[in-house]
């Protein structure tokens, strides 16, 4: 095994807690579980056949046991206040809600979970255990329906104000796909997902016409093919791409080298400041393999590689314009992505 991707192996494994979710990153600051990041952590597990990815699953399937009664509500009544949304953090150990005020609506993450149920079960994954587990993803199912999720204003990926983000309707779409063998999905339920992606195309949102996380929509969900996947690709590409990673659009003033000056101004008074993502890159590497893109791929891994920690870690983030790079590290996302991009390469040459 090519050392880079042992090493990346083993964060990931640190990372990972014994009922199978993973800690974001080691740091002070990502002492919490979030769905999201134990979707992309699990994935390069899909294809493995040492129960690593089940073991995932099934936390995240006892953990909307524990949180049924939230889904019984939100089945028939949309959520009004945030925290009536179902939650992407939680408590490391417990895996309990945390009182913070936090941006719950976050329906990507929702999406992501059904995806990773519906692909693991098309490989053979004993996912779905009992009669409660598939109960338990129909109301999931029904959850993203109550809450119009192709017209919801949510946080999204960044956790941030809550707008309609193509990536997050995207990975609703891909979610509700995922398992309509498995559980009853109406169909006009993705019909709908998919006409509100055509009217934000090629846009993130209303406040974003390009996105880091836009990627997503080509990998891993696949939403986008051909000439609308390449697009997306070469506005990320064109207008966020840096040195050291991606920035996730113009203008975030999360870890900005002027956050200090406070994150309530006009986007465009961070343009410039923007922190570089590193996993941006492995993601980019993706995506070129998602468009047959060979070499561009093995440009991006380079890249990747060249940013690592002589550890072979992942920073989070490097700050704009600089070789410092912040706490959150290893990213344990970041981790996964190369090792999906690294791995996906050497199997194609």
């Amino acid at each position: 095994m090519n050392e880079r991707i042992f090493h990346s192996y083993q964060i990931l494994d640190q990372l990972r807690l014994p009922h199978g979710l993973y800690l974001a990153s080691s740091s002070q600051d990502y002492q919490y579980v979030w769905l999201r990041d134990s979707f992309y952590m699990s994935l390069p597990y899909l294809e493995q056949n040492n129960h690593i990815y089940e073991m995932t699953y099934h936390r995240i399937l006892d953990l909307f046991r524990e949180y049924e009664w939230k889904l019984d509500i939100h089945t028939v009544q949309r959520p009004r206040e945030q925290w009536e949304y179902i939650h992407s953090r939680y408590s490391a150990s417990e895996v309990r809600e945390i009182e913070t005020p936090w941006g719950h609506a976050q329906h990507d993450a929702i999406g992501a979970i059904l995806w990773g149920i519906g692909v693991g079960h098309k490989k053979g994954k004993r996912i779905i255990r009992d009669a409660k587990d598939h109960e338990i993803v129909q109301k999931l199912v029904g959850y993203l329906g109550c809450v119009e999720y192709w017209e919801d204003a949510d946080n999204g990926m960044w956790e941030e104000w809550r707008e309609v983000h193509s990536s997050s309707v995207g990975a609703c779409i891909a979610g509700l796909q995922a398992v309509k063998d498995i559980v009853f999905v109406p169909g006009e339920w993705i019909t709908n997902g998919y006409q509100a992606l055509t009217n934000l195309f090629p846009h993130e949102s209303s406040d974003r016409p390009y996105d880091l996380a836009q990627l997503s929509l080509i990998y891993p969900y696949r939403v986008l093919l051909g000439e609308e996947a390449k697009l997306i690709v070469e506005q990320v590409e064109t207008n966020l791409l840096r040195e050291h990673g991606v920035i996730r659009y113009k203008g975030d003033s999360y870890y900005s080298t002027i956050e200090h000056e406070g994150r309530h101004h006009d986007l465009s008074f961070y343009y410039g400041t923007e922190a570089e993502w590193t996993f941006g890159l492995p993601w980019l590497a993706l995506c070129h393999l998602e468009l047959g893109n060979a070499d561009k791929a093995k440009h991006y891994i380079n890249m990747t590689e060249s940013v690592m920690l002589s550890d072979g870690s992942l920073p989070e983030l490097y700050f704009a314009q600089s070789e410092k790079y912040n706490s959150n590290t290893p990213l344990g996302w970041g981790s996964a992505l190369y090792i999906l991009a690294k791995e996906r390469y050497e199997r194609l040459m």
